[in-house]
């Protein structure tokens, strides 16, 4: 199959791509949201390549995967054809609603025919799709190999713009846990962290790390003994299960789809910060105990998140969406 898909989410794109269609990813010239283009970062297979909107108009494609409201509208603009009507579409809502909690209306309620695609199972339990059809495509994860020493006893995290996200990333969380713990913070808008980290009352112990490649940084991240993941309202961010794959123990707020993706022996998840705090600094002062939490981490991700699934569930998707 041809399939339109834009790179609107650099992981989740990366697993996707490695499928056995021909992936197109729109370009412009400025590569802004519109049109992102091939990852820089990322090692995708050439089956994934660039094309234009000008291309778009004469090419054949089979199936749009649309991520955003406005690629409704993108695609049509620029293929001709309406999504749902000319063309079979299928939506992936990465998103936990960012309305009320229980009441936000889907995007694509009042349509039957474009079906949404949940990234979790609890994101389709909380949008209200109404008359959409639905179903659940669990992540799935390239591995990247069991890189985890541990030789740093120290936390990591993984968020980006962590100030703009405040309280939605736990960033007052992280901070409080840093003026106990040290903790190294991965991920884009640093500058603004370490600000806020110079101002903390008590002192926080935050080393940033701003906008470094995900291959490098696996490899940084896996010097730390910890993952934290305080994250109070996400979907179920691809970093925490990319930080079980190269074994690292977890500890988690007890959050969206957390629970179900983190098992008791991989590590802790609770909603009490004190509990974490303390299993953190357990953990810091057993190196043995953390890697074997982190080894059942990443048993668990590549038996329940890994790619083959992630993508025969895809393929089982967009043909019937296009049969």
């Amino acid at each position: 199959m041809r399939v339109l898909v834009w790179h609107v989410h650099g992981s989740w794109t990366t697993s996707f791509v490695q499928g056995p269609d021909e992936y197109l990813v729109p370009v412009v010239p400025d590569r802004g949201p519109e049109g992102r283009g091939r990852a820089r970062t990322w090692d995708w297979p050439a089956s994934a390549r660039e094309v234009t909107p000008e291309e778009l108009r004469d090419a054949e494609v089979d199936v749009v995967v649309l991520q955003r409201p406005e690629d409704l509208e993108l695609a049509e603009r620029w293929t001709g054809r309406r999504p749902g009507a000319d063309l079979p579409a299928v939506y992936v809502e990465h998103n936990t609603p960012a309305g009320h909690a229980a009441a936000t209306v889907h995007p694509l309620a009042d349509r039957s025919d474009i079906p949404v695609a949940h990234v979790t199972a609890f994101n389709r339990l909380m949008w209200d799709c109404g008359r959409a059809p639905t179903t659940v495509v669990d992540h799935g994860v390239v591995d990247p190999g069991h890189r985890w020493t541990g030789e740093r006893a120290r936390l990591g995290v993984v968020v980006n713009e962590p100030v703009r996200r405040w309280r939605v990333a736990g960033t007052d969380l992280l901070l409080d846990v840093a003026s106990r713990l040290p903790v190294d913070v991965y991920g884009m808008g640093m500058a603004a962290l370490d600000e806020r980290a110079a101002a903390h009352e008590p002192p926080a112990d935050v080393v940033t790390h701003d906008d470094v490649p995900q291959d490098a940084m696996h490899d940084l991240l896996a010097r730390d003994r910890v993952y934290l993941h305080p994250y109070r309202w996400t979907s179920l961010g691809l970093s925490l299960l990319e930080a079980m794959a190269i074994g690292m123990p977890v500890l988690a707020l007890a959050t969206t789809a957390a629970p179900e993706a983190v098992p008791a022996s991989a590590g802790l998840v609770t909603s009490d910060v004190d509990a974490l705090v303390a299993a953190g600094r357990r953990w810091l002062h057993d190196p043995d105990e953390a890697r074997a939490r982190g080894l059942a981490a990443r048993e668990h991700v590549l038996a329940h998140f890994g790619l083959d699934r992630f993508l025969d569930d895809w393929q089982t998707l967009l043909k019937e969406v296009t049969r």
